[in-house]
Order: C-alpha cells, then sequence, then structure tokens
C-alpha cells in the first residue's frame, strides 16, 4: 500500500480546505516532495522532537499535525534552534510534515466533534457558527442524561487522554448539567458565545483566571479547564480513520503527551491564619 504525498495533500484538503484557516493561521505542506512515495502517516497534535522522533522510529513517510510548526516567518532553520532541527530531520529522513489547524477547527466533522463525542453529546450544533450552518467553532450539545458538575468533570477526567493537568471546574460540583458546549483547544475567546447559548457547561481548555472568574461570577455556564493537549488528541482518531478509508497506507497515532506540563501536586490544606503562632518543634 502506498500513496504519494501530492495525492495525501489532496485528501486533506478536500476534508479541511485550506481557506476555512484563519487569516493568521499557516496550515498545509510544511516539508515535503509532493511526488515522495508516503506509505505509513503518523497523526499528532504537535510536530516537536518527540513525536518526530516516533516518526522516524515507526518509518512513517507524513507527519500530519494539528499545530502549525512555523506560525510566524522565519529567516533561518539552522540546526540551532529546536525547529530548524526539527526541519532538518524530516528532510534527512525522507518524511513531510502537513498541518490542519483552524481549518479543522471548524469543519464538520472537526475538532471539536471528536471532542463532544467523548463525552456523549449528541444533537450537536456550532457554538460560533461558520459561513455556512454545518461548520463553526466549537460544539453544543445535550446529555443524554443530566448529571451534578462534579460528575460531569470526573466523567471528562476519565474519558479524555491522560494528563498531569486533568482537568478542573469551576462552579456548584450540585449544578445540575444538562447542555453542553466545548471548543478543543484554547477556547478562551469563546466564553461570551458559552454564555449567550445559555448552555449549563462549557469544557475547554487554555482558560485564564479573571475571565473564567467574570464568566461564573456574571452567571454564565459552568466551567471545565483540561490540558491543551487533551482536548484535541481525540480528534487524531477521526483523522486517522479518514486517511484509512481514503488513501492506501498504514496511518499510526501518537499517544505521546505533548502538553507542557509535567507534574500536578494538589494542596493538601491552607496555611495557618496570619495571627497563629507557630508550631514548636518537637524536642
Amino acid at each position: 500500500m502506498s500513496t504519494t504525498v501530492a495525492a495525501a495533500v489532496a485528501a486533506l484538503d478536500d476534508r479541511y480546505p485550506p481557506e476555512w484557516a484563519e487569516e493568521w493561521d499557516r496550515v498545509g505542506l510544511v516539508v515535503g516532495d509532493p511526488g515522495a512515495s508516503v506509505r505509513r502517516v503518523l497523526c499528532v497534535v504537535d510536530c516537536v522532537p518527540e513525536t518526530v522522533a516516533e516518526a522516524v522510529g515507526a518509518g512513517a513517510d507524513l507527519i500530519v499535525a494539528h499545530h502549525p510548526l512555523l506560525m510566524r516567518g522565519v529567516s533561518s532553520v539552522a540546526t540551532t534552534s529546536y525547529k530548524g532541527r526539527i526541519v532538518h530531520d524530516l528532510i534527512k529522513n525522507d518524511a513531510a510534515l502537513f498541518t490542519a489547524h483552524t481549518n479543522a477547527d471548524v469543519a464538520d466533522p472537526g475538532v471539536s466533534d471528536a471532542l463532544a463525542a467523548r463525552l456523549g453529546l449528541v444533537d450537536l450544533r456550532p457554538l460560533v457558527p461558520g459561513a455556512d450552518p454545518a461548520r463553526g467553532a466549537g460544539r453544543i450539545g445535550r446529555l443524554p442524561v443530566a448529571r451534578p458538575l462534579s460528575a460531569l468533570t470526573a466523567q471528562a477526567a476519565s474519558v479524555l487522554p491522560r494528563t498531569a493537568w486533568g482537568v478542573r471546574a469551576a462552579g456548584d460540583p450540585d449544578r445540575v448539567i444538562e447542555t453542553v458546549a466545548v471548543c478543543g483547544g484554547a477556547g478562551d475567546s469563546f466564553l461570551a458565545a458559552a454564555a449567550a447559548a445559555g448552555v449549563d457547561a462549557y469544557l475547554t481548555a487554555d482558560l485564564r483566571h479573571h475571565p473564567a472568574s467574570e464568566a461564573v461570577a456574571g452567571g454564565g455556564p459552568a466551567l471545565l479547564d483540561a490540558a491543551h493537549w487533551a482536548t484535541e488528541r481525540p480528534w487524531l482518531d477521526d483523522l486517522a480513520a479518514y486517511l484509512r478509508a481514503t488513501l492506501e497506507v498504514d496511518v499510526l497515532v501518537s499517544d505521546l503527551d505533548t502538553d507542557p506540563w509535567t507534574l500536578h501536586a494538589a494542596s493538601t490544606a491552607f496555611p495557618p491564619p496570619k495571627d497563629t503562632p507557630p508550631k514548636e518543634p518537637l524536642p
């Protein structure tokens, strides 16, 4: 089984048209010869040294990544930078690199559909509709059975890929949740849209202190904040299934946790009040 880089790019562009990407985004073929043969593809969230090494070790001819490697203009790809080393490693090992980012975010099915499926949400619709009713940023859905926020948080932690970050929530633990908005990746900018939609909870990543605090205090939905990588990893399974059905290639999915946060320690106790004298050391 084999195809070419050009054929793989055509299939990916058909599924995730580059014109759907945000103007600031950088999607498409980053490294590779369109005429080169492709027998094995590795799907990853991040193109980092670890996933490149994984691809080389697996004999992958093409990496399909969600996050762009070269988002901003560069004047050098020398090996003195880690991105330069990645480019050199890809070329030396005849591995191509393709990126589908915000065009995959708004696709139907796209990144947020895969996230919604992990929670079992039904009756999906875009959180922020796009140019047509089917696609757009984020998804809104309904839980088949309503449950308290505490149970939904535990469910999210159990169905999303394991990370040191885990899943944290803001809101009344006993609040009953039925309608849920989700956004794979950083969904901070869609807090107002989730509130306007009247959903009971919003699951995304990279929520900041003040916007989250103000959103909850303002009567908005309960918030669930997961690791960025974990909210986008589910999409890789859908991507891989599409590539297997469309191209005559072997497709692998990376489960390497590329979230930058690698340790987590839960708080064990609050500090004593300032007027509490310190305890005398034991003799």
